[in-house]
């Protein structure tokens, strides 16, 4: 099945930018669920041995007197047999002996805990660091595009990765999903798979662009049409693989990395999409107006 791509650019930037709006009020409204990696706070590393349901831990807990929140304990390790444990306030050496005690009570098997606590500076310079991070990727491939092909692709391709980057942000902050050191991980992760993808769209444009000589809008629209569906199959094979595999750390990678993937699976799918129906679109008009102002040259030299 083939259809106009290009020539339906405007449904398509459309849904993006209702996408886009949709996940800004929601950021706006509700903010991001911050992880103690960006805000102050302590992660509880519990190794029980057994089994264990997570009312049982909060339990231990409440006896210790501290307050744990909704959806803080998780499990995790072989065969779930460790808790860990998320607070948006840093322990005291007293609070970690009372509960270390409160734990062995619950939990006679218990081999003890390891509290990693992050204090507001150092949340202050990872959320710092993680902007950085996303920037500098981003300007390295701006520059890395513009050199091998030409400065629009560049930013076309940027704002197709900022799209991706700002889809799963909204997700996050929309299901209230805890954003932590990994998920910057997977955001930079789809940042390099989006572009490798789009390059490979923008190479086979650029490649029949070469070799053809493009006078009017609707016939850089059919050239780029083309590449787009000449690499059409080659996009969807790529998606799919990798998106077999993120399902399956999904649900068998285990807790820990269960946000980490999920991130992954929501920016695959945005990638895909970003690179064939937004990238190349946004291209095709901005150089449609080097076209008009080529025409218009030679008219008035006549």
């Amino acid at each position: 099945m083939r259809f106009d791509i290009v020539r339906r650019r405007k449904w398509f930037f459309l849904l993006s930018g209702t996408i886009t709006v949709a996940g800004l009020i929601v950021v706006l409204l509700f903010g991001l669920n911050l992880g103690p990696d960006f805000k102050s706070g302590s992660r509880i590393q519990i190794e029980l041995n057994q089994p264990f349901h997570a009312s049982q831990v909060e339990k231990a807990f409440t006896k210790a007197g501290l307050a744990t929140g909704q959806g803080a304990i998780t499990a995790a390790g072989t065969k779930n047999q460790m808790a860990v444990v998320r607070l948006s306030y840093t322990l005291t050496n007293v609070q970690e002996a009372k509960l270390n005690q409160m734990i062995k009570t619950v939990f006679p098997k218990s081999l003890g805990t390891e509290v990693n606590t992050v204090d507001p500076v150092i949340a202050q310079q990872q959320s710092q660091t993680a902007i950085w991070a996303v920037l500098i990727a981003s300007l390295g491939i701006v520059i890395y595009v513009t050199i091998r092909f030409e400065y629009r692709f560049a930013v076309s391709g940027i704002i197709a990765l900022l799209h991706d980057a700002f889809i799963v942000i909204s997700v996050f902050a929309l299901l209230r999903i805890t954003v932590d050191l990994p998920f910057i991980a997977a955001v930079l992760t789809i940042v390099g798979y989006s572009i490798n993808d789009t390059i490979v769209i923008f190479d086979r444009i650029r490649e029949n662009f070469k070799g053809s000589k493009v006078k009017t809008l609707h016939e850089l629209e059919a050239l780029v049409d083309g590449s787009l569906w000449q690499t059409m199959t080659r996009s969807i094979n790529t998606v799919l693989t990798v998106l077999f595999a993120a399902i399956c750390l999904y649900f068998f990678g285990g807790d820990p990395i269960h946000n980490f993937t999920f991130a992954l699976l929501v920016g695959l799918i945005s990638g895909a999409y970003s690179s064939i129906f937004i990238a190349s679109p946004i291209w095709v008009v901005w150089r449609s107006r080097s076209l008009s102002k080529s025409r218009r040259k030679k008219a008035s030299v006549a």
